[in-house]
């Protein structure tokens, strides 16, 4: 896909954050947006910032999957084709095995990895017929390694990781027309930490405002990144200098990285 222009996208979480900001960088690419999320006000907010295109807006939870197959084909009635797919929603959990319940586990799976499988599957007939198909997997430089008390938030996306990387190979070795990239944000400065949820022994301020100070990418940059890797056709889209580093560190050192993430939360996580 090197032209966007009159390209169909669809991004799910566009109601703010990374999403929000990938609509504004899609409309100027020329894209024709096709926008869900669960905020109905935030959504039409960032509907409002991308009029200078053809712009749908859809309530969708990701988490469901139904909802999910009926906004594919609702999505191909609306606009004819569908070119472009970004599964973004998501959400954030911090809390340690011991304390984790069952619930705020599956929670977290449904929306953060099943929401990206049920959204790729449902979007790829469509993506394959279009002739020139891309999916785009938010992941996270925690598909990468491993953090205390993101034990589930590490699960779900390690999954898109494997997901995103298994299907990137089977689209190439059945020569079918859709690209397939793997995104993996660093501390983006969302709202994302604001709306996790937190194990009982968790500080939850403590660790909120931790999260702010290693934030270190705005929203538009990291939709930027993506962009410029989505024309670029990169299998892995590292957005940051911590992802950059992150990923570095996991290549050079194997799964000695983990006595420095030991260290780093010792003093930031454990308090």
């Amino acid at each position: 896909m090197k032209d966007l222009n009159n390209k169909v996208a669809v991004v799910t979480g566009a109601g703010s954050g990374i999403g929000r900001a990938l609509a504004a960088a899609l409309a100027a690419k020329g894209c024709r947006l096709a926008l869900s999320d669960v905020n109905e006000a935030g959504l039409a907010e960032t509907a409002a910032q991308c009029s200078s295109t053809e712009v749908r807006t859809y309530p969708l939870d990701v988490s469901d999957r139904d909802a999910i197959y009926a906004h594919a084909d609702q999505v191909l009635s609306d606009f004819g084709q569908v070119n472009l797919v970004v599964n973004n929603a998501g959400v954030a959990l911090s809390s340690s095995v011991r304390e984790m319940t069952d619930e705020d586990f599956k929670w977290i799976m449904d929306i953060d990895f099943w929401g990206v499988a049920h959204g790729t599957r449902a979007f790829l007939p469509h993506l394959i017929a279009s002739g020139d198909g891309h999916v785009v997997n938010i992941s996270s430089v925690f598909g990468l390694i491993g953090v205390p008390k993101q034990s589930a938030y590490n699960a779900a996306k390690f999954a898109v990781r494997g997901f995103t990387e298994s299907l990137r190979q089977e689209m190439k070795l059945e020569k079918q027309p859709v690209a397939v990239s793997c995104v993996h944000p660093g501390g983006i400065r969302t709202n994302i930490a604001n709306s996790a949820r937190m194990g009982k022994s968790e500080n939850a301020d403590a660790q909120r405002k931790g999260f702010d100070k290693l934030a270190m990418t705005t929203p538009e940059k990291a939709a930027d990144t993506i962009v410029r890797g989505i024309l670029k056709d990169e299998s892995r889209i590292l957005v940051g200098p911590d992802a950059w580093g992150i990923d570095a560190l996991n290549r050079v050192l194997g799964s000695a990285y983990q006595p420095l993430v030991e260290r780093f939360s010792r003093k930031n996580l454990y308090i």
